[in-house]
């Protein structure tokens, strides 16, 4: 091992799937990543909760569907005792209910099992760096799911909202995510992520699903 990759921090994360098909060599894969280093495996979310308890714990890397405590469950337990750790939901599920039930309870991604080992490292780190990662079929449903459902009346937007970041609300109402947002306006995605911050707070924005809602409402998207 040479010396940049002695001094390169390690992520480190747990693989939670029902599955020992699916866990044990996607772990495997997982950890020949220079930067990644899988430190649990879980059936259910009760395992998840106790392997992050044992720390330390970047991300998590969630199924869904498990028995005893469930994905979403364990995704909305962690966002609020461990919000330090994010979580990137594979799944083979993309139904409507499931997406949002899981962006909602705090997952900063959604992959399908379709994703390659490349995608999901790629995701595992965009969510560690507190960025959000959709693939482009959740992405497509996320925005056909929240054009066709009534916008609650009564949220316009903050008159403090600065230009800039009422392109960045624009461009999420699209569908992109922080990576393309940033090449598209020529600037950093640290930046990007500090505009997306300041918005939420000014317009009481909960989640990414929220700010398409209120993109749409604003006919920005």
């Amino acid at each position: 091992m040479n010396e940049s990759t002695q001094d390169m921090r390690r992520l480190h994360v747990v693989v939670a799937d029902d599955q020992a098909a699916v866990r044990e060599p996607l772990a495997a894969v997982l950890d020949l990543s220079e930067d990644i280093e899988v430190v649990a495996a879980a059936a259910d979310g009760t395992e998840v909760l106790a392997a992050v308890a044992a720390g330390p714990v970047d991300v998590v890397l969630m199924d869904l569907r498990m028995p005893g405590m469930d994905g979403t469950e364990a995704t909305r337990r962690l966002t609020e005792e461990h919000p330090e750790v994010a979580v990137v939901v594979l799944t083979t599920f993309a139904d409507d209910d499931s997406i949002l039930a899981a962006l909602s309870a705090g997952a900063r991604g959604y992959l399908t099992k379709n994703a390659g080992r490349q995608d999901i490292a790629r995701a595992i780190r965009a969510a560690a760096a507190g960025q959000s990662v959709l693939d482009r079929e959740v992405q497509d449903r996320l925005l056909a799911t929240v054009r066709t459902k009534p916008t609650p009346p009564g949220q316009p937007l903050p008159r403090d909202i600065t230009p800039r970041e009422r392109e960045v609300l624009t461009l999420i109402g699209q569908g992109l995510p922080n990576r393309a947002i940033a090449e598209k306006l020529f600037i950093s995605e640290a930046t990007v992520k500090t505009h997306i911050n300041n918005l939420f707070a000014k317009a009481d924005i909960k989640d990414r699903a929220d700010a398409v809602r209120r993109a749409i409402a604003a006919g920005l998207a």
